[in-house]
């Protein structure tokens, strides 16, 4: 059956929009996909490397992809279904192509049409199902098992993931990167997921919890264990001082706010460059200690090394497995506090805050101060993040620091379903983790990257998980019965 939203478009039609969609693709992927720069040589120097093949081949795939979607949305199912089997058996067949990736692409296109083909049928039988008595029980069961077990099975995962057989230095590494922000995307959504207060400025507490350990550990001689509290409170600091200016703002204009304010950090971090070592950036921090002993080949003067205190052999591993350890559990603190504050009066108030500010205001809540105090709260959090990925990295500048990190956190934040905090990890994952698995497929791995975040807002536009219970319920709904 048609779909009765979309208009009548004839064959003629379809083969314009397919043709418009290709052309589009085609401007956009010459600078991506068509060539690129390559050094050939100290007195040649850069050359260009052209890909004209392989982007032809792309654009026929989007042509002939588009095609099959404008089929599918008038109902005829069945030419949309042979057209991306044909994809599918184009891009499994030995024959050459210009790249090895392009097999890939050509039957993933093929693949996500059929399923486009065959999910209004899925779909149908999906809600039928879930119509009956025990469609509606296993709905139920799905829906706590989402909001409950789903968050213990990814704990247990992330504890046990350093003694898997795969754990080598790179999966580590990968992982130590996730957690990383995971953390920030928690701290951020108690700005915009629980107080709805638009942060496009995050990165700025960030880059205070990052300086703040930089400068402590090398010119103080600070350990991380006692900078790690001082770099949350600094950033607390600024983000009350954030809160100020914008007390009377919403929407549109709170955002442009919070970014100018996150571009005045970085450009202060530039051109300080007597207290910040400016674009040079700060090197030789010292990382997390364990009891006093370094994570090193050798031990400093006077020092000891892990390996030496533990009787064990030293490997680069070790050092990273400690770290990942650290930010797993500093990840954890920040799920706890946040889940124990929504349930306090200031957590609500924050609810409260997003859901209308003039009511809230009605009801006796001071809104001044519950901004104040989710930013200060969202802000501490990206400062103990900061100091964690200064004593991570062992060098800072301010590149780290760009509006670009702040647009990735408030995606995961987005995408994985405003104020879930397991929409949040499983955001973190996808956005993170897939362009660091892809990075072989070099330029290849972005367009991997915008088709994952396309998906996700066509087919879940509220986030991942876009459920989630209330934080409080007035009157407890009893497990047995009705109440």
């Amino acid at each position: 059956m048609r779909d009765p939203r979309l208009p009548n478009m004839p064959g003629t039609s379809m083969l314009k929009d397919a043709a418009l969609t290709a052309l589009v693709a085609a401007a956009l992927g010459i600078f991506i996909v068509g060539f690129r720069t390559v050094d050939v040589g100290s007195r040649t120097g850069l050359a260009f490397d052209y890909h004209f093949a392989d982007l032809g081949v792309a654009i026929v795939v989007i042509f002939l992809g588009r095609l099959g979607l404008s089929l599918a949305a008038m109902g005829l199912r069945w030419p949309a279904i042979a057209l991306g089997v044909a994809m599918i058996a184009a891009g499994a067949s030995p024959m050459k192509l210009p790249s090895g990736f392009l097999h890939w692409f050509v039957a993933l296109g093929g693949v996500l049409l059929v399923i486009r083909a065959v999910w209004p049928w899925a779909d149908q039988a999906i809600h039928a199902a879930a119509r009956t008595p025990t469609g509606r029980v296993v709905d139920k069961i799905g829906t706590e098992w989402v909001g409950r077990g789903l968050g213990w099975v990814l704990l247990g995962l992330a504890v046990v993931m350093p003694f898997t057989p795969f754990a080598d230095q790179k999966t580590m590494d990968l992982g130590v990167l996730i957690l990383t922000y995971v953390m920030l995307g928690w701290g951020l959504n108690i700005v915009v997921g629980l107080a709805g207060l638009l942060d496009l400025g995050y990165v700025a507490f960030y880059a205070v919890g990052a300086y703040a350990y930089a400068l402590l550990s090398t010119q103080h001689g600070l350990g991380f264990w006692a900078v790690l509290p001082l770099a949350g409170m600094f950033a607390a600091t600024f983000g009350i001082l954030l809160g100020f200016p914008v007390l009377r703002l919403r929407g549109d204009y709170l955002a442009i706010v919070t970014l100018g304010f996150g571009e005045i950090i970085r450009l202060v971090i530039i051109n300080w460059y007597d207290f910040t070592n400016g674009p040079a950036g700060i090197g030789s921090i010292p990382g997390p200690t364990l009891f006093g002993a370094v994570f090193a080949e050798t031990a400093p003067a006077g020092g000891q090394t892990v390996s030496e205190m533990l009787g064990i052999p030293f490997h680069g591993i070790h050092r990273l497995i400690f770290l990942y350890y650290i930010i797993l559990l500093l990840a954890l603190v920040t799920n706890i506090f946040t889940q124990r504050m929504r349930r306090l009066p200031v957590g609500r108030a924050w609810e409260a805050l997003r859901e209308d500010e003039t009511a809230c205001k009605a009801l006796g809540i001071n809104p001044t101060n519950t901004k104040l105090t989710a930013f200060a709260v969202g802000a501490m959090f990206a400062g103990f993040a900061g100091s964690f990925f200064a004593a991570k990295q062992r060098f800072i500048s301010p590149e780290s620091f760009t509006f670009i990190e702040s647009a990735i956190i408030l995606s995961i934040v987005v995408l994985g379903g405003m104020g879930s905090q397991i929409g949040v990890v499983l955001a973190a994952v996808l956005l993170i983790g897939l362009p660091e698995w892809f990075r072989e497929l070099g330029n290849y791995r972005m367009l991997a990257f915008g088709l994952a975040m396309v998906l996700i807002m066509v087919y879940r536009p509220r986030g991942l998980i876009g459920h989630r219970e209330p934080s409080i319920r007035l009157h407890p709904v009893a497990s047995g019965g009705s109440g």
